[in-house]
């Protein structure tokens, strides 16, 4: 974001003896982007290859808000290979002038999940969470504090899962278009460090460079451009040490018009991907997902999905 103030003043004299003297100011200033936390590094390669898809899965997604601001998603998929049936109920109320928020969500695994946070309260750029989750079958629970701080080129977390305990903390560092992140988990029972990963990334303009390398073995790095304002492409390459398997993959999103959109993803299995997104009305819209398998086409182990995606 940048914003400008002017600073600047003049005067001048209409007249030598008692002319009227005026005086303009001007400020600048400029307030610098808040970088994005380690897990949105890289994002806008990977929703290019995972947005506009569904394979094997038909799946129904119902969003809408009451009078009073509580927020209803509604979710039911089911696997077509499997037969296999999910759905989840998830309510969020909000209250801006005091920055809380309180959300619940339930699963058919019969996993009650609630979320309490509190934002820009404490301090400017803070929020604090508490979230739990409840098996009433099983009697288990989980809590998770989180907090998280962020700020012009810094963005921080550390959350402290009550279940071990374990710590994960990241941190993403941002300068003149440059993302360094880092983040950690350490298991303090065990007194392990069980995640140690890096990332690096360069954006400039539309287009945006990615590379990670998780706990020393995962490599990991991905390219994204916007070609134009309908077209934008990804690139996206993975490599394990010790392994001679190598995943490489290119995806497209092509816009056709401002109602449907068409997603293509190819990678080096051969494994050919196809969706497409048609919105039939402002609050409604389909998407149509196909995976073909290049290598097997004749064996007809292919998978198809189906999508429905309504607002009220």
């Amino acid at each position: 974001q940048l914003t400008l103030k002017a600073i600047a003043s003049s005067s001048f004299c209409l007249s030598a003896c008692a002319a009227p003297r005026r005086r303009y100011e001007i400020s600048i200033t400029c307030v610098m982007a808040v970088p994005p936390s380690y897990c949105d590094l890289g994002k806008a390669a990977q929703d290019v290859f995972s947005k506009g898809y569904g394979f094997g899965i038909v799946k129904l997604d119902l969003k809408t808000k009451s009078q009073s601001g509580v927020e209803f998603s509604t979710s039911g998929s089911a696997n077509t290979s499997s037969g296999r049936a999910a759905g989840s109920l998830e309510t969020k109320f909000k209250m801006t002038e005091l920055g809380l928020s309180l959300s619940q969500k339930w699963n058919t695994d019969n996993t009650l999940a609630t979320e309490l946070s509190v934002e820009d309260q404490l301090a400017k750029g803070l929020k604090v969470a508490f979230d739990t989750s409840f098996v009433p079958n099983t009697g288990k629970k989980t809590g998770k504090l989180k907090t998280g701080y962020k700020r012009e080129y810094l963005n921080l977390s550390c959350d402290v899962d009550f279940d071990g305990p374990v710590l994960h903390s990241a941190a993403v560092l941002g300068y003149e278009g440059w993302l360094a992140g880092y983040q950690i988990a350490f298991d303090t029972a065990k007194s392990t460090l069980v995640q140690n990963n890096f990332a690096l990334s360069y954006k400039e303009g539309d287009f945006q460079l990615h590379t990670s390398v998780n706990d020393g073995t995962e490599f990991g790095g991905s390219v994204y451009q916007k070609v134009s304002d309908q077209l934008e492409t990804a690139v996206t390459l993975a490599w394990t040490a010790g392994s001679n398997n190598t995943h490489f993959g290119i995806a497209a999103k092509y816009q056709l018009d401002s109602d449907a959109s068409l997603s293509a993803k190819v990678n080096n299995t051969s494994l050919i991907g196809i969706g497409y997104t048609q919105r039939l009305r402002p609050e409604v819209k389909v998407t149509l997902s196909a995976l073909i398998d290049g290598k097997n086409f004749s064996a007809g182990d292919h998978k198809v999905g189906l999508g429905f995606e309504v607002e009220a």
